[in-house]
């Protein structure tokens, strides 16, 4: 508490003596004391109930309460679960906190994370920090006290519980992912629970998941890196985009994956929580915790390689479509679109005449037929020449008839 309260003290009296204060008022209580002297300070029911009306913002959730349990048979308090991994907890909020990721309040311990099956996954720490690109983040501190198997299956269980529907999904999406399991992929977050417990986390895929180990060794490390990388790949890892251009496409869907970094609590300790100790499953290099968390070949990458494949595409299209454009047999020039569909056209094919012309030399055609139609038509219309009867011009014409006497 004083590496997480006053970072840059070099002495926590303070902290102590506001510690003492608040167990005279009965909301604190100590919990155990360590092997070097250090007390292990808990909230009482009481001081655990004032916690959640004055310090909690909206939001953010006060830690479960610690309750005190007693040995049956001597009545001694019990306090071994609290010993050195709850001190581990405190001393990687407190290295995230003094890295400037999270504030005092945006830290909170054992998160319950209930399953379909009723099974509760508790979170060691979750951590707020949006200003620091990290909107929320699990973590689970590990002192090698299990085994690497173990590790895989929180991570199976963060993924299991990231695909739950809201209380509030419609029943056709409800009965759809009852009776097909593979649908709640095509559901979006915004209507599976996660979302109702925490905010978007501006990437793809799940709530992040960070594992902490602490007094451990290198090799150790390595060895269940391996095993997390091995046996939980269909939780993490990402997939190729399904999609028409898959040769031009190397970004890859992160959005049913669950995000999960790694470091150790040393490297927090020597080198701080905002440098590049953090490594992803899947890459090699470590990184600072928003560089690994991010998805540099994941969305983006995708919508930028997509929309150069579909040009790539519509230009060869377009290459493809001219190599096949008709040419006039008459004055060898191209056909205009127009045209070219005139004559391919069902509808218009029947009179579109010679279907071997361009559009010009077809409207020369159309011109020529109009002309010789008028023409035509003008000489139908015009009356008929006068008859030679071999009379001189001028003379009154003789009667074809003969007077009767």
């Amino acid at each position: 508490m004083w590496k997480l309260t006053r970072p840059d003290n070099q002495h926590d009296k303070l902290v102590r003596d506001t510690l003492l204060d608040l167990q005279d008022h009965h909301l604190v209580r100590i919990e155990l004391v360590r092997e070097d002297q250090r007390q292990v300070w808990v909230l009482t029911k009481r001081g655990h109930s004032e916690a959640k009306k004055l310090l909690e913002p909206k939001g953010i959730r006060v830690s479960a309460l610690r309750e005190e349990k007693y040995d049956p048979d001597t009545g001694e308090l019990l306090g071994a679960s609290y010993d050195d991994h709850a001190a581990a907890v405190t001393t990687t909020a407190a290295e995230l906190h003094r890295a400037g990721i999270g504030h005092r309040l945006g830290f909170a311990t054992e998160i319950p994370h209930r399953l379909a099956d009723g099974y509760v996954q508790r979170a060691d720490l979750v951590v707020r920090a949006p200003a620091a690109g990290v909107p929320v983040m699990l973590l689970e501190i590990d002192r090698r006290t299990e085994d690497a198997h173990d590790l895989v299956s929180k991570v199976r269980r963060y993924w299991e519980w990231g695909r739950l529907l809201a209380p509030d999904a419609d029943k056709h999406t409800v009965n759809l992912v009852r009776s097909q399991p593979g649908a709640i992929e095509d559901v979006g977050h915004e209507k599976r629970l996660w979302r109702r417990v925490y905010p978007q986390t501006g990437r793809e895929g799940l709530v992040p998941l960070a594992f902490v180990f602490a007094d451990t060794t290198e090799a150790k490390v390595d060895n269940t890196v391996k095993v997390l990388e091995a046996a939980g790949r269909r939780f993490w890892a990402p997939r190729r985009y399904e999609t028409y251009y898959r040769e031009a496409i190397t970004a890859k869907d992160y959005s049913q994956a669950v995000p999960v970094v790694f470091t150790t609590l040393e490297q927090l300790m020597e080198h701080g929580a905002d440098a590049a100790v953090w490594r992803r499953l899947g890459r090699k290099d470590e990184q600072t915790l928003t560089d690994a968390l991010n998805n540099p070949d994941g969305d983006a990458l995708y919508r930028r390689q997509y929309a150069r494949a579909e040009a790539e595409d519509e230009r060869r299209r377009a290459a493809e479509r001219e190599a096949q454009r008709p040419v006039c047999k008459r004055c060898g020039q191209k056909f205009t679109d127009q045209r070219w569909e005139e004559t391919t056209a069902h509808r218009t094919a029947w009179n579109a005449g010679d279907l071997s012309v361009c559009g010009t030399c077809h409207a020369d055609d159309v011109a020529r037929e109009e002309a010789a139609a008028e023409a035509a038509r003008l000489q139908a219309a015009a009356p008929p020449e006068p008859e030679d009867d071999g009379q001189e011009p001028g003379k009154p014409r003789r009667s074809l008839f003969r007077r009767r006497t």
